[in-house]
């Protein structure tokens, strides 16, 4: 029985490229900034990522540094990793804080 809650505890959770990835229900969960923002690019949202962190997120049409600006916290906290991607309508910025 142990073994197999071992079994059960080591599939969910998995190292990609030095980072830990966490599978829930089917979906994996957004580890880096960068990804994150480029996720929401995608879908034309903004969207947090649930990664558990002090997390703001922000767009912007004229620019990365505007998207990034207008991040909830920005001038607050100390930024830990921003991620900046383009989307359709504009640009969209994730920064994790300290």
């Amino acid at each position: 029985m142990r073994f197999a809650l071992l079994a059960i505890v080591f599939s969910m959770c998995c190292v990609a490229n030095g980072e830990t990835v966490i599978v829930r229900r089917n979906a994996v969960a957004i580890i880096s900034a960068q990804d994150a923002a480029v996720s929401m690019a995608r879908r034309g949202a903004l969207v947090h990522s649930g990664c558990g962190q002090t997390e703001g997120i922000g767009f912007s049409t004229v620019s990365e540094d505007a998207a990034i600006r207008n991040c909830c916290y920005w001038g607050k906290r100390k930024p830990r990793e921003i991620g900046v991607a383009r989307g359709a309508r504009g640009y969209y910025a994730v920064v994790r804080y300290w």
